[in-house]
């Protein structure tokens, strides 16, 4: 697991993204949901970018619909997808089980919950072992599909990212490969840590 770091996630992060994109002639990538991408989104909506060769998908979403607060592809929408060229029939939104998928994802977005989730694989859920390449998952809030590990592990490469102090003990032990924490078991072809100082401070990493 390789660990860039930067002064900020947003910028390193988006600047990462866009060059990993400027590798493919088409480029298959999952999203993350929560608070710390949009920020990230936001700046990819401001950059000259091949859009064309984009195909998006999430990596998991709130069964809820499209236009809800809580949407994961909501949130991705206004932060980026509605300011840039990605033709629409190649974005995918993840709202059912069948939802069809690539052969193999070029990159994943990934996040890391306080409880060692990501995507939404929690720790202790019967989904971690699941088969298929899509799971729904029953939360207190919401229930909510997730791509599954054979999915995530068989992408070209997954990134995680990761900002703020509070996030640093998690980190730390996902970094250390504690094997209770879903964000642990992340094996892609190349797995990748973007995290601003605040989050990898005290780990050995590049810089960004």
């Amino acid at each position: 697991m390789r660990i860039v770091v930067g002064d900020q996630l947003a910028e390193l992060a988006a600047n990462w993204v866009a060059e990993r994109s400027r590798e493919h002639e088409q480029f298959a990538i999952s999203l993350a949901g929560g608070s710390t991408p949009r920020a990230v989104y936001e700046r990819l909506a401001g950059m000259e970018l091949d859009w064309h060769r984009w195909h998006v998908w999430w990596g998991d979403e709130r069964q809820v619909p499209p236009d809800h607060e809580d949407s994961n592809e909501r949130m991705a929408r206004e932060a980026w997808l509605d300011h840039v060229a990605i033709p629409e029939s190649q974005i995918t939104p993840l709202r059912a089980l069948d939802t069809p998928l690539p052969e193999r994802f070029q990159l994943v977005l990934l996040g890391i919950g306080t409880d060692g989730h990501t995507a939404s694989l929690f720790p202790g859920d019967a989904g971690l072992v699941a088969g298929e390449p899509i799971v729904a998952v029953e939360r207190p809030d919401h229930s909510r599909l997730s791509l599954t590990y054979p999915v995530l592990n068989g992408a070209e490469c997954a990134a995680f990212l990761v900002s703020g102090e509070g996030k640093r003990e998690m980190l730390g032990r996902v970094v250390g490969g504690d094997a209770t924490l879903p964000a642990a078991r992340i094996s892609a072809g190349e797995t990748v840590v973007l995290a601003d100082r605040a989050a990898a401070e005290g780990l050995s990493g590049e810089p960004g």
